[in-house]
């Protein structure tokens, strides 16, 4: 598949999922899907907070790049993560697990990594674990 074709496959992939019934808009083209509603009176992350989580990402065909399931959840300091991250953990609350699709321009971009391709619409299952 040509680059410029994935690229668009990737868009309308994205279009397609943001009008499925449950899932939500965020700022800057993400979208969310909840699928465990935490403590809405707990913590909720800032940009300089360290948010320990438990995370599996996928590219649209369901091909998981990386995953923390199955070990120790990992912590990271917001302001470092990929801008589609940082958008949606901030209206995340401790004990939330969501499902969040995120753009390639609030991901990698034109970048490729490690297993995801440059232009790729990203899925994250992300639950929030603690915030410090």
């Amino acid at each position: 598949m040509a680059k410029q074709e994935y690229v668009l496959k990737n868009l309308e992939w994205l279009e397609a999922k943001s009008r499925e019934a449950g899932v939500k808009p965020l700022d800057k083209g993400i979208f969310y899907k909840v699928i465990r509603q935490g403590d809405a009176r707990s913590a909720m992350p800032g940009r300089g907070s360290v948010v320990t989580v438990h995370y599996v990402g996928k590219t649209i065909n369901g091909r998981t790049f990386d995953s923390s399931r199955g070990s120790t959840p990992p912590a990271f300091r917001l302001r470092e993560l990929i801008p589609g991250w940082i958008i949606a953990l901030q209206q995340m609350h401790i004990g939330d697990r969501w499902e969040v699709y995120i753009p390639a321009a609030q991901a990698y971009g034109k970048s490729s990594q490690p297993g995801i391709p440059g232009g790729s619409t990203l899925i994250f299952d992300i639950e929030l674990i603690a915030v410090n």
